[in-house]
């Protein structure tokens, strides 16, 4: 069983291309970066040259979006053995990917689907969790995905389903506020309850992102601000937790660097005073 849980080291912010040469002139207020480790699966080029200099300055950590952990294909162990030499060469606080599946033999959606929560799921992602963390020699924090659809077969809901890997394996979760709101717009349940069901010592990073809201439905775009109500969720979250490492992600229709800046101290505004960096407080 895991029960690893990575350090506390405070609010952080996605890295993108866009912003590189910003945050090496600037250095800005930042406790970490979160990286997409995907990106960084070449040898060398425009990534690696500034997340050397970056990583000489700021705690990084990984984020992968195509380990497909929940297919039933074979495990892959080329990405496995590509990530592996990444993780070895940015020496990262922790490993993320989602908890879905992409990828089925020789088909790949280039979305993040969701899983069917059934018991057969469960003793499926038990087993490819732990071949997974045992050739990576470390622990993978999982991800809930926001979804468009639910399953017939489904036999629980997501946030029971989480919170009993966690029982059965010991695993973490990256918890995407935005996409547990996404989720719950979609599928009319109550966010509050997602959140409150799973364990705190489950818990060892936040997502704050944007989606695009179509009245009827909402997709989780992450090319917009965060939202009314995920800051809601998050500071209803934040005061009922010990601290949680929380980061602003964006992926698309990317603001000027300093609008980023201050969704970060926002995100500090709303958190207790023990979920603050000192020397960023």
């Amino acid at each position: 069983m895991n029960s690893t849980s990575p350090p506390y080291v405070g609010f952080g912010l996605g890295l993108r291309t866009r912003y590189f040469e910003e945050i090496i002139a600037t250095n800005p207020k930042v406790d970490w970066f979160e990286i997409i480790s995907e990106n960084y699966f070449v040898a060398g080029g425009k990534p690696w040259h500034y997340l050397s200099q970056i990583k000489e300055r700021y705690p990084i950590v990984m984020h992968g979006v195509s380990m497909s952990i929940g297919s039933t294909s074979d495990v892959n162990f080329d990405y496995l053995d590509k990530l592996k030499q990444t993780i070895d060469r940015v020496q990262p606080l922790w490993i993320s990917d989602h908890l879905c599946f992409s990828s089925l033999g020789d088909f790949n959606s280039h979305d993040l689907l969701p899983m069917p929560y059934t018991e057969e799921s469960l003793t499926h992602l038990s087993q490819r969790l732990s071949i997974v963390q045992d050739y990576l020699e470390r622990p993978l924090i999982l991800e809930n995905v926001s979804s468009y659809l639910t399953y017939q077969a489904s036999e629980m809901n997501e946030w029971t389903f989480l919170a009993e890997l966690h029982n059965r394996t010991g695993c973490q979760f990256l918890l995407d506020i935005n996409n547990i709101y996404v989720s719950a717009r979609n599928h009319q349940f109550d966010p509050n309850e997602f959140l409150d069901a799973i364990p705190s010592a489950a818990i060892a990073q936040i997502h704050l992102a944007g989606h695009s809201d179509f009245g009827s439905h909402i997709i989780d775009t992450h090319d917009q601000p965060v939202c009314d109500a995920v800051w809601e969720l998050f500071l209803k979250f934040a005061n009922s937790h010990a601290p949680v490492n929380t980061m602003i992600e964006r992926d698309d229709n990317f603001p000027d660097f300093k609008e980023i800046m201050t969704e970060l101290t926002h995100a500090r505004s709303l958190a207790p005073s023990n979920w603050k960096n000192h020397e960023y407080a």
